[in-house]
């Protein structure tokens, strides 16, 4: 494992374990399953743990495995205040304490601001005192670092980097954001501050490997070295100093061990001209063909109408970056098949999942173009008939 230093100069492993995607089975965390996943990931030097207050069981998952195998000292973890839950300073002292609790643990060696995305929200959370407590916590060491988590454009990011004293903060980075959001002008800016920067979403949310074009997928097939598309991605962030930690969201052995090998070899410059152009051109076509860019991260969810949101637009993209067929059938499977019906087209227009989406997508009309897409004859056919017919009830 390779590792790159933060402010204080303690050492991070280049690749950090995301939380958020442990397998779940029945709707709860596969603790046995996740567990061997993360002792294997430590084994290997893996040493940061990302997870948040509102990452369903998350937290407690990960403070369960941390305790059970004597390895907290090991790691450092990483979790997020929903300050957009909180309405006081009593609030704020109460989810925290959750938090310890949860993670069971008596400290949060890396802290941030979940999706804090303008200077106007980090003023108002200052008038509720948030900047006093971080400093209380700091002094009293059950907070090590703070920052904050982003999704935003880069000018709002500049302005946050420059609102407080942060010890780090993370952006999703990948080749195919490399100009949205907080993007390479964030990432260089922060560099020049010497902020650390933990990337999230480096595969947009799988889509950079299961949902490529077949265009995209014959470049990467026929470039030199042999590599797959994860590992390309991975080498284009760790290609960039400004790159501290790169998070994955790793829920198998196999991509446990197939990261931490891509971690221990990638290094900042290495990547030739010819092989950024390949990035280009693999861009390129996943634009040309994408619908939505959905990144699968959940913030959308729970709809009030039941309806599975990212589920809905990774069949809609699979109808243009993959196979139509594929993909009427897997949203077939998901939205019909099964005892309460939860098609694109319930959608009952409230916008509440757009408040929420930190990719600022248009949700409700892009269900609508996903419902007329989706939603044709035979699959109005077949929903019918297991509705009526009770044939998957």
């Amino acid at each position: 494992m390779q590792y790159r230093s933060d402010r204080k100069g303690t050492k991070l492993s280049v690749l950090g374990y995301g939380c958020l995607r442990f397998t779940k089975e029945n709707g709860k965390i596969d603790i046995d399953k996740t567990e061997k996943e993360i002792m294997e990931a430590i084994r290997s030097g893996v040493n940061y743990f990302d997870t948040a207050y509102v990452y369903g069981g998350s937290e407690a998952a990960l403070g369960e495995i941390l305790e059970r195998n004597g390895v907290r000292e090991q790691v450092y973890i990483a979790t997020k205040l929903p300050h957009y839950l909180i309405k006081s300073k009593a609030g704020l002292e109460k989810c925290f304490q959750e938090q310890l609790k949860r993670l069971r643990t008596d400290h949060v060696d890396y802290y941030l601001m979940h999706m804090l995305n303008d200077v106007q929200t980090w003023q108002g959370l200052c008038a509720k005192g948030v900047d006093q407590w971080i400093r209380e916590k700091q002094a009293s060491g059950q907070i090590g670092s703070i920052g904050f988590s982003y999704h935003g454009n880069s000018a709002n990011f500049k302005e946050l980097l420059d609102a407080y004293d942060w010890d780090f903060c993370q952006i999703q980075y990948n080749y195919l954001d490399e100009h949205t959001q907080a993007g390479r002008e964030g990432l260089l800016y922060a560099e020049s501050k010497g902020i650390p920067v933990i990337i999230m979403e480096p595969l947009r949310g799988g889509r950079l490997v299961q949902l490529l074009p077949e265009e995209a997928k014959l470049l990467f097939a026929e470039a030199v070295p042999k590599r797959t598309p994860a590992e390309w991605a991975f080498r284009w962030l760790w290609n960039q100093t400004g790159v501290t930690v790169v998070l994955s969201g790793m829920n198998s052995l196999e991509m446990v061990q197939q990261n931490v090998q891509v971690a221990s070899e990638s290094k900042a410059g290495e990547l030739t001209g010819e092989q950024m152009e390949l990035y280009e051109k693999v861009r390129q076509e996943i634009n040309r063909k994408i619908k939505v860019g959905c990144t699968a991260c959940g913030y959308c969810m729970p709809c009030p109408k039941g309806i599975d949101i990212p589920g809905t637009f990774r069949c809609y993209n699979e109808l243009y970056t993959g196979s139509r067929k594929a993909g009427k059938k897997e949203y077939l499977m998901t939205t019909a098949f099964r005892k309460k019906q939860n098609p694109a087209s319930g959608c009952a227009q409230c916008g509440k999942c757009e408040q929420h989406c930190p990719q600022q997508i248009p949700i409700r009309q892009k269900l609508k173009e996903a419902s007329r897409e989706l939603e044709d004859p035979r699959y109005k056919f077949m929903s019918f008939v297991v509705k009526h017919l009770r044939i998957w009830q």
